[in-house]
């Protein structure tokens, strides 16, 4: 047995003997060692000219920083090149270290911009299809103004100073005229009046005559409720973009960049190369040098949180899609409303402006113009011409022009607004920390030892016996390695920029809190499960309703269509549970008004349209 361990317990012994005299004969005498080590480090880390190494120790040397008893491979020149190789190397690995979230920031800003064009071209182009087969007589002078709302909406989404409620009015200004004079008088020479006083009083008093009803009004406040959440997420983003550029550059104090060299360079000089600070002993650095950077922590923190509760505003209920898709909904019952109230608005209209044309005042609008009718004169009574119709068979005559766009879920559509922010918001939950956690990310890895055997700063020691002090400005008072005597005043400048854009968005959005967060952020599970198993081609039967919606679209009791009101909200009643999708009278406004996946919503009516 003896025999076996021997030779293992002499060749052990005889390594450490080696290593020991080896160790011994590179410190100790200046006789006995070269700086050949400490030249070939500051040529492979490019530190600076090599000329400026010495062959050999020097005995008398007046450094500032690297000071210790003893030989040293290290001169005042090389020390001016290791403050600048310090520098540069420290700011490369804070940005190597946020790299990947201003990625994050950039790239999903990106993203979400590309969405919102995409979802303008779309919605712009459903509204243009509507004009074009519904209402041809007016669709070619109303496309210039379609294109001017929706140009209107993007310089929005991109941040500009554009008024959405302003945009809205003025699109259904322009379009007064053309209906006035289009659909409810086609009689009126429209090419005559777009140009003269008679167009130019229409468009002036078209919020006054209110010839469209609530319409405007509610497609401006849902307009702006929902796309006002998505501008100002990527305000939000751009804002984090300037907080990332302003840490990545940040200048460093000349105690910082002092401590830096110690750390990282000051055993060189001893002819250590290989030999890295303690654990305990860089954080406290890193922690000196980045202290006015940590000072961003609170006010990123409550950022993240910001840019969580906007992206649940904007697209937890599919509230962005669903408004744009709106769009073409809100113009239709316009119209409808226009043609229902034509006498009143040409009354009213005649008393302010006066009629162009030598038509009686009294004249009544013509029905309007149709590709398919569901209603014939012959289905009226003989007695029940144009001008005597009820509001409410006006409107049943009236009904057949909304769009039919049964709905039928695919499964494999999987791009959509809510799976962008739903990634998105998996990745940000990495770096809530990241201003807190940036030192010790600086401190870990190959960069230090946590064993035994670490350099200190002033020797070579078994572990750290310094007090590590914690992050930001006040604890830095008890720092031993570091001294911060005051914050840096372009990092001050930051965190008042952050924390004022934090309390605008707030104020802007006093619900943002209140919104809940999305049940299934993390997970694959979507909500169209609940409804894929709908076959309708026609759309599905709500199961508690206890009446037939599907059969065609009557009028109220209080002369209102069945469908989509004004203003209103999801007629379900118990919220938490909302109905399968139905479609009333061939058409689907109402279910749009349910959160279910765009992205399904989106597939059907992109094969509707382009069937059309």
């Amino acid at each position: 047995m003896s025999r076996g361990i021997c030779p293992r317990v002499n060749s052990c012994g005889a390594f450490w003997i080696l290593s020991a005299v080896v160790f011994a004969a590179n410190v100790i005498d200046t006789d006995a060692y070269s700086c050949h080590e400490v030249r070939t480090a500051f040529q492979l880390r490019q530190v600076g000219p090599l000329h400026r190494v010495p062959e050999t120790p020097g005995t008398d040397v007046d450094l500032l920083v690297c000071k210790h008893p003893g030989p040293s491979c290290c001169t005042r020149k090389m020390e001016e090149s290791y403050q600048l190789a310090v520098k540069r190397e420290t700011l490369h690995n804070i940005q190597s270290y946020s790299y990947e979230l201003e990625h994050l920031i950039s790239g999903h800003s990106d993203a979400f911009q590309d969405m919102f064009q995409y979802l303008l071209s779309f919605s712009q182009g459903h509204l243009s299809s509507l004009l074009e087969g519904t209402y041809s007589s007016l669709s070619r002078h109303a496309l210039p103004h379609v294109n001017q709302l929706f140009s209107s909406l993007s310089l929005y989404l991109r941040g500009a100073n554009v008024s959405m409620e302003a945009s809205v009015h003025q699109f259904f200004n322009n379009l007064f005229p053309l209906v006035y004079t289009r659909l409810i008088n086609p009689g009126i020479d429209g090419s005559m009046m777009m140009g003269s006083e008679m167009g130019d009083c229409l468009r002036m008093i078209r919020q006054d005559v209110n010839p469209f009803g609530p319409h405007p009004a509610v497609m401006a406040q849902e307009l702006a409720e929902a796309l006002g959440a998505g501008r100002q997420l990527g305000l939000a983003l751009e804002e984090g973009l300037e907080v990332m550029n302003a840490t990545e550059n940040v200048s460093m104090s000349k105690e910082c960049v002092k401590g830096l060299v110690k750390m990282v360079y000051c055993s060189h000089c001893r002819g250590l190369t290989l030999i890295k600070p303690c654990v305990g002993y860089c954080l406290n650095v890193m922690r000196g040098c980045l202290a006015s950077v940590s000072e961003l922590d609170q006010p990123w923190r409550r950022y993240t949180s910001l840019l969580e509760q906007l992206t649940h505003a904007m697209a937890g209920h599919h509230s962005l899609e669903l408004a744009l898709l709106g769009v073409r909904e809100h113009v239709n019952e316009a119209l409808l409303y226009a043609q229902l109230h034509g006498p009143l608005i040409t009354a009213t209209v005649d008393k302010v402006c006066g009629l162009s044309t030598g038509e009686p005042t009294s004249m009544q609008p013509t029905s309007p113009e149709v590709t398919t009718s569901t209603m014939t004169s012959s289905s009226l009574p003989p007695s029940a011409a144009p001008s005597q119709l009820l509001p409410e068979q006006r409107l049943g005559q009236l009904a057949h022009l909304r769009s039919p766009f049964p709905l039928k879920p695919s499964k494999n559509n999987k791009h959509s607004l809510r799976t962008l922010s739903r990634e998105f918001l998996m990745y940000l939950q990495r770096y809530k920390s990241f201003f807190a956690a940036l030192p010790e990310m600086l401190c870990e890895g190959e960069n230090v030892v946590d064993d035994s055997m670490c350099w200190s700063g002033d020797e070579v020691v078994e572990s750290y016996t310094g007090r590590v002090v914690g992050n930001g400005l006040h604890a830095q008072r008890q720092n031993p390695e570091v001294k911060v005597r005051s914050p840096n005043p372009t990092l001050a400048e930051v965190k008042e920029r952050l924390e004022r854009f934090n309390q605008e968005t707030q104020e802007r959005f006093p619900k943002l809190g209140q919104m809940e967060a999305w049940d299934e952020l993390g997970s694959g599970v979507t909500e169209e499960s609940s409804t894929t198993d709908c076959d309708d081609e026609d759309g599905c039967q709500a199961s508690g309703d206890g009446q037939d919606q599907t059969s065609h679209p009557e009028a109220s009791s209080e002369g209102k269509s069945i469908g989509r009101q004004p203003g209103g909200d999801s007629p379900h009643e118990n919220p938490s549970k909302p109905p399968p999708v139905k479609v009333i009278g061939g058409s689907a406004p109402a279910s749009w008004a349910r959160p279910w996946s765009l992205a399904l919503l989106f597939a059907a009516l992109c094969l509707q349209w382009t069937l059309f």
